[in-house]
Order: structure tokens, then sequence, then C-alpha cells
């Protein structure tokens, strides 16, 4: 799945979800690298999604006859929802927190159910010796409960080889580059699939 043949098809719309919404973080810069480096590809259409910007909150109103959330509540998913349920296929930028992903993700997560069903999940993760891989191992369990489908090969930044520097880019870029593209021509494969697959027989 690493080398695809030129295609008509039209370009993979693609939510890319940063994850952490800790102040200081390197979640934006390391979206950036990841924006920039495959932002030039015309086999996809990126659409950067940050949690940090969503005021979800942790309660969710709304659920077994709870009342409606509150209307901020309701604007912030008027305008996210639809971008999820557009998207088809994600790339979730992800630490590693405590040896799992952070809770501002999962909400996001959470909120949503149907958006996520028959779609392609592939992992930017960063964090320390380990890359924020545990987090992405745990993620694929949330994502298979949701019908979703994770790619196997994934973009790790860890320390201190392929880590981040000072500006948040990676610091063995050409490594990096290359497990991108792989990563998003598995992407590419899978959405490309299951398109096809919700087109022709729903979900």
């Amino acid at each position: 799945m690493s080398d695809f043949a030129p295609s008509n098809d039209p370009a993979l719309r693609v939510a890319v979800i940063i994850g952490s919404a800790r102040g200081g973080g390197s979640g934006l810069s390391v979206a950036e690298w990841f924006t920039g480096h495959v932002g030039h590809r015309t086999d996809i259409d990126l659409d950067v999604v940050d949690v940090a910007g969503l005021d979800l909150p942790v309660s969710m109103p709304g659920w077994d006859g709870l009342p409606a959330p509150a209307p901020g509540t309701q604007a912030v998913l008027a305008d996210v929802s639809p971008r999820l349920a557009a998207a088809e296929a994600f790339v979730v930028v992800t630490p590693e927190y405590n040896h799992s992903f952070p809770a501002s993700l999962k909400n996001l997560i959470d909120w949503h159910y149907t958006q996520w069903q028959a779609k392609p999940i592939g992992f930017v993760s960063y964090g320390g010796l380990s890359g924020g891989l545990r987090a992405v191992e745990q993620l694929r369990q949330v994502f298979a409960e949701l019908h979703a489908m994770t790619v196997r090969d994934s973009v790790s930044l860890h320390g201190p080889w392929s880590g981040l520097g000072e500006d948040g880019r990676p610091l063995d870029p050409a490594v990096c580059e290359g497990a991108a593209k792989n990563m998003v021509d598995q992407l590419l494969w899978w959405g490309r699939a299951l398109r096809t697959a919700r087109a022709e027989h729903g979900m």
C-alpha cells in the first residue's frame, strides 16, 4: 500500500484533529509540520480541527432524556459536527499523557458517534521515549468500538532520536517525512475503499 497509481477519484477529505488542549504544548507545531509536509498533495483535502478551540463540556446533556445542550455547546457542535461528518478520513495528532491520550481528545470523540463510522484513522503522535505510541494503541481500541478503521503505520516523534526541537519540528525530518507518506498512502487506500463501500452499502 505504499505506492499508488494516479487516480481520477476526487480528493479524499481528511480532518486533522489536534487532540491536546494543554497550554504550551506541541500539538499545534506538530500539526503544522504534518500539514505543511503533506498539504501539497492533490489527492487529499485537509481540514484542521483543534480541540483547544472547542468549548465542549465534559457533561453531555441531551443523552438519555436529559435536557438539551446549552446554546453555546449547540453552537460549537453546529460547527464541528458537520465537519467531522463530511470528512472521509481522519489524522489524529496526539501526545501521550500518563501512558494515555488527552481527555480533551476523548471528549471530542465521545460527543460524536456516526461521524467516525466506516472511515479510516491515521495517527501522528509525540512525547518522550515512547513517542506517544501507548496513546495510539489505546486510541485504536476506542475507534474500533466506533466502527472506524485505524491504519497500521503511524508517525511517532520520540526523543531523543526523532523527537521535537525547540521549534516543535521533528529533529529527524527525513525519517518522519517517510513515515508520514506511508501513513497517508495507507489512509488514502482505505479512504477510497470505504468511500465506495459506504456509497454502495451504507453504514
